[in-house]
C-alpha cells in the first residue's frame, strides 16, 4: 500500500491540477510501473517452457503496454473517463493467501500464474492507494479505472492458477 510520504502529503494531492508537477510525478511513476511490468512479463515469458503460460505472459505484457499508453494519453490531457464497473470483477484472494515462488527456469505454470497474480495485486494496491488520496473527480476516476484493470488481470491469472494447480479429474 502506498503511503502519503512516498508520493507527497494528502493535503498537497487534494489541491493538484493537471498542470501540477506533483500529479505529473505521480503519472510518471505509474508509467514507469507499467513499463516495468511489461518488461517483467516479457522476461518471464522468455524462461517459461509451457506454451499456455508463455502466451498468458505475453498477453499480460501487452496489457501493461496498453496501460502505459493510456497513462501517456492521460498525461497529455486527453483522458475521457469511462470508469470500469468493479462490481463485476471477482477477487478470489489467491494472491493474498499464497506466497509466490521465486522466478526460476522451468517453473511450473501454476507458479507463473501465482507470480503474475501477486504482481497484479501490487499494481491494484498502487492505483487504489493513489485514488484514496484524491477527492471525487477526474483524477480519482482515472486511478480507479487503472485499479480495476489490474484487478481484472489478477482475476484472470488467479483463474488460470486455480485451473492449473487444482486440475479437475474425470472422477470429479
Amino acid at each position: 500500500m502506498i503511503t502519503g510520504r512516498e508520493i507527497g502529503s494528502n493535503e498537497q494531492l487534494v489541491r493538484i491540477s493537471m498542470k501540477d508537477s506533483n500529479l505529473d510525478s505521480i503519472i510518471e511513476k505509474a508509467i514507469a510501473n507499467e513499463q516495468e511490468a511489461n518488461q517483467f512479463y516479457l522476461k518471464l515469458a522468455e524462461i517459461v517452457t509451457d506454451k499456455a503460460a508463455k502466451d498468458t505472459l505475453l498477453y499480460m505484457a501487452q496489457e501493461e503496454k496498453k496501460h502505459k499508453e493510456y497513462l501517456l494519453q492521460y498525461r497529455q490531457e486527453s483522458f475521457i473517463g469511462n470508469a470500469t464497473n468493479t462490481s463485476k470483477i471477482k477477487n478470489n484472494k489467491i494472491a493474498e493467501c499464497l506466497q509466490s515462488p521465486k522466478v526460476k527456469y522451468n517453473m511450473d505454470s501454476k507458479d507463473v500464474y501465482l507470480i503474475a497474480a501477486e504482481r497484479e495485486l501490487n499494481s491494484y494496491n498502487f492505483y487504489k492507494g493513489l485514488a484514496s488520496l484524491h477527492p471525487k473527480g477526474e483524477i480519482k476516476e482515472m486511478l480507479m479505472k487503472m485499479a480495476a484493470q489490474e484487478l481484472k488481470h489478477k482475476e484472470k491469472v488467479e483463474y488460470l492458477y486455480a485451473n492449473t494447480a487444482f486440475v479437475q479429474t474425470a472422477g470429479g
